[in-house]
């Protein structure tokens, strides 16, 4: 699948990694794992609908990582997928009477422009799981191999051969148990399951809580020659669990999402890995707060969106909608307002203010400060203020100096930081 295109960012000197992040399997902050190649996988969006804040929020959130890495002199291999065959796509384009592979390529194309506009750093491998099919299909059948997987006999108009995956069989042959991954309570598990694509109720299953790996064929749907499977499509965690096996070292360095994928998606993306071959899926699970809109969170379920696509046109900046992202701390969750989008575009005038009044040793400080704030479980937050104090400074002071000669001992300019770390086009 084509992903974007944003300009890899200039090198800057390297700071040490100091980075000590929240881990949500371990439950508090530690280093992540590797120090001189990381890897990450983010996942993707279900391509039904437009990016809204709340994606948006996600995605800046592990560019974030990724930049910080990168400014460590780390290399970065980044691994995202899209899930452009599941259920809401499906209903969506049904009722919307498109055909569900225009909706996605539709939705997808949009993502990328949205993505390119705040300045996100693309992936190396951008992967729709239609394009993985085979991938999927032979680890569902080493999961029924190894006794792990099952199929459900069908009933109530359901066909014969749904496959699950054994929650029971893969606590008794692995490392992994149920809640290690998204430490949430079982009665939390229980709750959300059914209100995040789980048939808890499904007759024939083994234990309520076990996901579906392989959905065999049902009238109008679209459906994969499945070997021995039969027919049929994927289900949703399989995907993500057997892109990264394909595409990362393993384990890999992080797993990253919004925290509504803490269970029950990562949970069981884990779970498949470690049961096709005993290795954990990821070092680390990293976890992003959920952006509020009046009140609610923010979702296509309930309709109560700010979507990027929309407000570009409107004459927003991308950079004040990535400074309003990068003022809430990744794991909190936070509302989203005008007056929030008006103080950050105050905010980036008041930066690029201060460039006309830059003096060469400034862009050295301004980086050191602001990788220091990262450090700290990615404190965007405090890497602004960083920015700002240099801005109130440098628009208090005198003209600039002259620029420093260029060379490779030579610092990086402001603007030149600010992008590179932050990702802000001043």
């Amino acid at each position: 699948m084509e992903s974007w295109n944003v300009p890899r960012p200039a090198a800057l000197p390297a700071q040490p990694d100091r980075l000590s992040i929240h881990d949500t399997s371990a439950g508090r902050q530690r280093h992540p794992g590797n120090t001189a190649e990381a890897s990450l996988y983010v996942c993707g969006i279900t391509p039904y609908d437009a990016t809204h804040i709340g994606h948006a929020n996600t995605y800046v959130t592990f560019d974030l990582l990724n930049r910080y890495w990168r400014a460590s002199g780390q290399t970065v291999a980044y691994v995202q997928n899209v899930t452009d065959v599941d259920d809401p796509l499906l209903e969506r384009a049904t009722a919307t009477g498109v055909d569900w592979r225009e909706l996605a390529a539709e939705q997808t194309a949009l993502f990328r422009s949205d993505m390119e506009a705040l300045n996100v750093l693309a992936p190396d491998h951008f992967v729709g799981a239609t394009e993985t099919v085979d991938w999927i299909v032979n680890a569902v059948e080493q999961l029924m191999a190894n006794g792990t997987a099952y199929s459900v006999p069908g009933t109530d108009g359901d066909p014969d051969g749904d496959i699950y995956f054994s929650i029971d069989a893969a606590e008794a042959a692995t490392d992994w148990t149920l809640g290690s991954i998204g430490q949430l309570s079982a009665a939390d598990m229980v709750q959300v399951f059914p209100e995040r694509g789980g048939d808890p109720h499904r007759p024939g299953k083994r234990n309520p809580l076990d996901p579906l790996l392989w959905r065999v064929a049902r009238p109008g749907e679209p459906s994969w020659d499945g070997g021995s499977l039969g027919t049929g499509r994927p289900g949703w965690h399989i995907e993500c669990s057997v892109i990264a096996r394909r595409l990362l070292p393993v384990p890999f360095t992080v797993q990253g999402g919004g925290s509504d994928l803490r269970f029950p998606h990562h949970e069981f993306s884990a779970a498949h890995a470690t049961a096709a071959d005993g290795q954990p899926l990821a070092k680390s699970f990293v976890h992003a707060g959920m952006v509020g809109l009046d009140g609610q969170k923010m979702s296509k379920s309930l309709g109560n969106l700010v979507l990027v696509s929309q407000l570009l046109p409107q004459g927003v900046e991308a950079v004040a909608i990535r400074t309003a992202l990068m003022s809430n701390h990744y794991r909190s969750d936070w509302e989203w307002t005008g007056e929030l989008l008006q103080q950050s575009t105050e905010r980036v005038a008041r930066w690029r203010q201060a460039l006309s009044h830059e003096a060469a040793s400034d862009g050295r400080a301004v980086l050191e400060a602001m990788h220091r704030a990262l450090s700290e479980d990615l404190d965007a937050p405090a890497a602004l203020r960083e920015l700002d104090r240099w801005a109130e400074s440098a628009n208090a002071g005198a003209p600039a100096p002259a620029p420093a000669p260029v060379g490779e001992d030579s610092t990086p300019d402001v603007r030149t930081v600010a992008n590179s770390l932050l990702g802000l086009e001043l």
